[in-house]
């Protein structure tokens, strides 16, 4: 098969049984997922890189957010749930969380299981700053130790306990 860079995204171009070299810039702008289908040709992307939230939305967009969240909502705390970059858990369908102040984080990492349907004999840990905060831990504390210059508190989450704990 012949691989191309489209954008600096390796891509394979098919046509019936032939396999092409051709750019297709348009069709990877206007089509960014993992299939772009136009007629018969079609060019097999690998899944896009996952964004962070930090590299999505500037500083100053940050820290106003969260600033209005705490101001509106003083009872909760605005917490960004990632997953970890190698992770083989499955994705988590929303970014941000108003988690209340007196839940534990072995409370919250239920609510990360439901969302991400996880199996009960799989398991699932969280990190805050590469840590692992202990369950019965009030998220409140953990946000006053852990939160960003932004103002939420980033956790990670993963398949393996990748970071270790300290």
């Amino acid at each position: 098969m012949v691989r191309e860079q489209i954008c600096g995204i390796p891509c394979t171009i098919r046509m019936g049984g032939l396999t092409l070299q051709r750019s297709f810039l348009l069709l990877a702008l206007c089509f960014p997922s993992d299939v772009v289908v136009a007629s018969s040709l079609f060019c097999s992307l690998p899944k896009m890189a996952k964004i962070s939230f930090k590299q999505e939305h500037d500083l100053d967009k940050r820290k106003a957010e969260a600033g209005r969240i705490r101001e509106k909502y003083f009872d909760r705390i605005p917490v960004i749930v990632e997953k970890a970059e190698r992770s083989d858990i499955p994705d988590i369908d929303k970014k941000k969380y108003l988690v209340p102040a007196d839940l534990t984080v072995g409370q919250f990492v239920y609510v990360i299981r439901k969302r991400i349907k996880l199996n009960a004999e799989k398991a699932i840990f969280i990190f805050v700053n590469n840590v692992l905060p202990p369950t019965a831990a009030i998220m409140s504390a953990i946000y006053d130790e852990h939160k960003d210059e932004d103002g939420f508190l980033y956790v990670t989450y993963s398949g393996e306990n990748t970071f270790g704990s300290q």
